[in-house]
């Protein structure tokens, strides 16, 4: 089983991350945001990829499923005054 601490940290740690958000109970099965400049440019697949690349081999593996919100810091404020946040 996987903790999302242990996910953040190595997302924060393979991509530069203005904000990194993973949630998940069951240690397989998680949820996150992530927030990037690097996702500058790059549909939400490349985005989504460029944060598996991180995780290298966990994926489909400790890691059974990661859901995805992956934002640039410009998307990623408009979506925060959006929600009052």
């Amino acid at each position: 089983m996987f903790e999302a601490t242990e996910i953040t940290r190595l997302i924060q740690q393979g991509l530069p991350c203005d904000y990194v958000q993973i949630q998940g109970d069951d240690g397989v099965h998680f949820t996150g945001v992530v927030v990037s400049a690097e996702f500058s440019g790059k549909p939400k697949v490349r985005q989504h990829q460029a944060v598996y690349a991180t995780l290298g081999p966990l994926m489909g593996n400790e890691i059974h499923a990661l859901q995805l919100q992956t934002y640039t810091p410009e998307q990623w404020a408009s979506v925060r005054q959006e929600l009052g946040l």
